[in-house]
């Protein structure tokens, strides 16, 4: 197949699951449940993609974990982004020297 076809296809693919709740729910929803849950479904959808990730991106999950904890430890304390990243990077590239 040509890569063109595999382009359109996932083009209107895209297109439908942005159309299709459009077009099927033109009243808000008043449903609390569902509502909570259609809010929470961003934070659940990017912690299963990057938890993983974290612990396979060193090669080395005791690096890895060194940097998460750093990394929530720092979180905790309120601290801006680029210092949590900053250090949980230098915490994992300093334990890759230690093991």
């Amino acid at each position: 197949m040509s890569v063109a076809v595999y382009i359109a296809v996932m083009a209107l693919v895209t297109y439908l699951i942005r159309v299709v709740p459009m077009t099927c729910l033109r009243r808000p929803i008043r449903s609390r449940f569902l509502r909570s849950f259609l809010y929470y479904i961003p934070y659940a959808v990017l912690s299963a993609m990057t938890i993983p990730a974290i612990f396979y991106s060193t090669g080395s999950l005791l690096t890895a974990c060194a940097g998460t904890a750093v990394a929530l430890v720092l979180a905790f304390f309120d601290l801006p982004l680029i210092v949590v990243a900053l250090a949980a990077s230098l915490a994992a590239y300093l334990m890759h020297f230690l093991v």
